[in-house]
Order: structure tokens, then sequence, then C-alpha cells
């Protein structure tokens, strides 16, 4: 029994060893780095044949390749109805949640309540806040300030982290130096912490630079006040973040309420609103579409994974060793960390509620253009976490395989989408007409494909009826400068979503799961942030 034991621990310990693998060169034993650089090139592989063979079908096989579309499509049209349906129930969760004083409802909660042992009230509660920059304007920043300032929460629980890097240079420490003099006493702490350049094994990004900050708060702040790891949660946010005001209210019931609350990570959903009014039409679409996305995900988040900022309990981010520093997508890795690291007993809780944040503007319409297909890019990039969490569950036979099967396929199902749905709905539709022959040209079926498509797809766009009237809802306040008549404009962008959907997201996902699987492996691209000063 003794040996067993033994055994066991040495088994933990060397599952801990691959928690922190950014990719497969970082793998010493050569037979697991061939499993995890054959799982890095999956994910294109299987993009690119399915696009591969819908061409080679529609060449060979036409009447079969038409059939297939009509019935992706209308497979399509069911999803869209679904997840419209989704939508508005996140939303209606989300317009209540605004209304709720939260910090009222934890004065009402019994303390019996609390999933949390060891509190004599929900004010022992601490927030760790973490806010990383690189060359943002001193108006970006006061903006995230401000808002955490009009949070009601007690500002004598909130630690604020300002982790800026020392490549953004001097004119970032002089904007750090600003912050910290009409802030530092705001708050119980706050502290600013440079993260060096070049670091050894680091890839220079959000992931790094907040690593290095978290493990010096710990510390210089939690240790060295004896804060209890589990009365602490830690917001990770992105320095465009605005919070609500109820937003650690809320996040401080949901942990409280929560069915083991240290096992779990708290997701708002993002409304990339702050300048939304200046942004592009093209780029208004992609974020209001990112901003749906994730409140459907909100209503479906038994296989959630966390996005951008978040808030998780500093237990977990110890446990796990803080965030990565050697990968780009530290935001959903972090998730993958805590799911491996305690054997699959991990999930993400929805808030319904949101955080406001950017959306991708520069200074002129190329620029934001580039800017947005980047954005994107890295976003899908977030399927270097296929290979991650796959090798991790080769190596855990702890977690539950349903588990391992369930998140397996809907993640990798939903990355291969990314890639490929748009380009399958949109693009590849008339393949069959022109690549069938004279002979299936000369069927019914050849007439009637366009014609049956068009009107599924049509019938598929009503769905952006519901997208168009709450992008509307969701917007901020009209600056003075524009005219009422931007509302109307506001609706007529979305007859840019087919052309969004294929040129700012099909291929900037395609184009990232193929550097994956030629193992050109992509940095961390830090979206520039830039607001109208007027």
């Amino acid at each position: 029994m003794q040996k067993s034991c033994f055994w066991l621990k040495v088994e933990k310990i060397y599952m801990q060893n691959y928690l922190h693998i950014g990719r497969a060169t970082d793998l010493l034993d050569k037979k697991d780095r061939r499993l995890y650089r054959a799982l890095e090139i999956m994910p294109g592989f299987l993009a690119w044949l399915t696009i591969f063979l819908v061409v080679a079908l529609s060449f060979f096989t036409p009447v079969f390749m038409a059939i297939f579309i009509i019935a992706f499509d209308v497979y399509w049209l069911i999803k869209t109805v679904y997840l419209s349906l989704h939508l508005r129930v996140s939303y209606n969760k989300l317009k209540q949640n605004l209304k709720i004083n939260w910090l009222n409802k934890l004065n009402q909660l019994p303390i019996t309540n609390y999933r949390l042992q060891g509190l004599r009230s929900w004010q022992d509660i601490y927030h760790f806040l973490f806010l990383p920059i690189y060359k943002e304007d001193y108006s970006i920043i006061a903006s995230t300030m401000e808002g955490l300032l009009k949070t009601n929460y007690p500002k004598n629980k909130m630690v604020v982290a300002i982790c800026w890097e020392e490549r953004g240079g001097k004119e970032t420490e002089d904007i750090v130096r600003e912050v910290e003099n009409n802030y530092k006493n705001a708050f119980l702490d706050l502290v600013s912490i440079m993260h060096p350049a070049n670091l050894s094994d680091e890839i220079p990004g959000k992931g790094s630079n907040t690593a290095y900050a978290a493990k010096l708060v710990k510390e210089s702040i939690v240790d060295a006040r004896r804060i209890p790891y589990e009365h602490i949660l830690v917001s990770n946010f992105d320095i465009d973040t605005v919070v609500f005001p109820e937003y650690f209210g809320v996040l401080t019931h949901t942990f409280l309420t929560t069915e083991n609350p240290l096992r779990a990570s708290y997701q708002p959903i993002p409304l990339y609103v702050n300048n939304i009014w200046e942004a592009p039409s093209f780029a208004r679409v992609v974020a209001f579409a990112a901003t749906f996305w994730h409140t459907v995900k909100q209503e479906k988040s038994e296989t959630a994974t966390t996005f951008s900022s978040h808030s998780m309990p500093f237990q977990a981010l110890v446990d796990v060793g803080f965030w990565q520093k050697n990968m780009v997508s530290e935001d959903s890795r972090i998730f993958w960390q805590c799911f491996l690291r305690y054997d699959g007993d991990y999930k993400v809780t929805p808030l319904f509620y949101p955080v406001s944040m950017d959306a991708n503007v520069a200074l002129t319409n190329i620029q934001t253009l580039k800017n947005v297909y980047k954005q994107q890019r890295r976003w899908a990039y977030g399927a270097e976490n296929i290979p991650y969490f796959m090798f991790g569950f080769m190596k855990n036979k702890t977690i539950p395989l349903f588990k391992k099967w369930h998140y397996g396929f809907m993640v990798i199902e939903g990355n291969h989408s990314w890639a490929t749905n748009a380009l399958l709905i949109f693009a590849l539709g008339w393949l069959p007409v022109f690549l069938g022959g004279q002979e299936f040209n000369r069927t019914v079926l050849s007439f009637n494909l366009p014609y049956l498509t068009r009107i599924i797809m049509t019938l598929s766009m009503l769905g952006l009826v519901s997208s168009a009237v709450l992008s509307i809802v969701l917007l901020p306040p009209r600056p003075l400068k524009y005219g009422k008549f931007k509302y109307f404009w506001m609706l007529v962008q979305w007859i840019l979503f087919p052309a969004t959907t294929i040129f700012l997201g099909s291929i900037p996902a395609l184009e990232a799961q193929t550097r994956l699987m030629l193992g050109k492996y992509m940095g961390f691209w830090v979206t520039p942030k830039s607001r109208s000063t007027s």
C-alpha cells in the first residue's frame, strides 16, 4: 500500500511538469515531443482536409456534394435559431442582473449559505486586479481606474497591480508614474511592477507579464499580510476593461454561492463598446459578433473556457504555478491548467454581467482592417490549447473519460467550425455547379441548388435581425458629434456580416491553425488601443 501511494505521488509530480508546456519543443522526451507535435498538426490538418474534400467531391461526386451542402445549410439554419434563443435568454439574465444591488444581496445572504468555510462576512473577500500595460495612452488606463473607483465594493478590500512592460520604454514608465500619483491612495494597495524585457523561456505578452507580477504580489502583499489564499479573487483584465459598478458585488455573490467555489473561474460578458461609435462598420460587426458569441456561451457554460478579462480564485492560481509565460492564449490556457491540475474538477461559472472593452479602432480604416485581422488571428491561435489539453488527457488517467470526450469534441469542433463553416456556407456552396460537369448541370438538383441554398441562407440571416436590435440596445450614449442618423447605419452595417465572417473570421482562423500545423509558432500580438480625444 505504501508503494502504491508513493507511485501515485510520483505520477502527480510527473503530471505537474506538463502544466506549463507551451509547444512541442518544450518537451525533452522524443516520444512525447512527437506526440505533442502530431496534436499541434491536427487542427490545421482537419481544416484543410475538409476544404480539400469539399472541392474534390464537388468534382467527382457532385450529386452527393450538392445534397451535403443543402443538409449543411439546413443544419446551419437550425443552429442559428438555437443560438439566437440562447442569446436572448442570456441577454435577459444580463438585463436583470444589471438592475440588482448586489451588495444588498450580499448583506442579505446568510453566512450558512456561503460555500466557503471560515468566512465571517462577505467583506473578508479580497479582490486583486492585474492590469497589464504596453504603450497604452494614459487616458485608456485612467478610464479603467475610474471604473474601479466607481464600483461600490469596499476599496480597502481591493489591490491593484499595474503590470508594465520594460520594452514599453520611458514613455510607458512615465505614464505608470502618473497613474501611481493619481490613484495610489484609492485602494488597500496599488503597486506597479515592471516586467523585464528579454527574460529567458518567455514569450512577451499578457501571460508572462501578469505571471511575473503575481509572483511578486504573492510574496510582498498576500504572504506579508497573511491574507488566506482562498479569500482572494484575482481578476486579470485587459487594460481597456471598464467594470460596471456592481461587478465585484455580483462576482463575490456568485463566488460565495457556487458549489465548490475554489474550483471555478468566473466569466463576465465582454461588451466591445467603449469606442464603438468611432469604429468603422466592419469593425463594429466583428465586435458585436464577438459580444454575441460570448453572451451565448454564458448560457452554454458546460464546456466554456475563460476568455480575455475574467476572475478566478487566487488559490487555484497558486496551485497551477500562475499563468504560462511561453504561449499566446493565456486567458483560455489558465482554465486548462486548472482543469488538468484538479483532474477535471474545474469549470467556468458565468456571471451574466458585463464588462466593457474597446472595439478595434486605428487611425485609418485600412490600419483598422489590418488590426482586426491580426486580433482575430491571435484569438484563433487559441487552437494551441487543443494539443495541450489532449496531451494532458492522455497523461492524466484520473479525469473522467466522459469529460475528456465531451470537452475534446466541443473544443475541437468549435475551432474547426471557426476556420471552415463560413467558407462552406458562403464560398464553397456553388462548387458542384462549377465543377460537377455538364452531366450534373443538366439535372434538376443542379438547377435548384443555388435557389435552395439562397432560400435557406436568407432564413438563417433573419437571425441577424435580433442581433441588429440587440446591438442598438447595447450601445453606450451617442456622442454629440454623431447625428441620430448614425443609428440607421448601426442596423444597415449587418449586411457586411457574410464578408466579415469569411475575411475576418474563417481566414484568420485558418491561417492561425496552419501556422500551428507547420510549426510556425506565433508570438503575442498586442492590439493597439485608439480612442477619440474629442
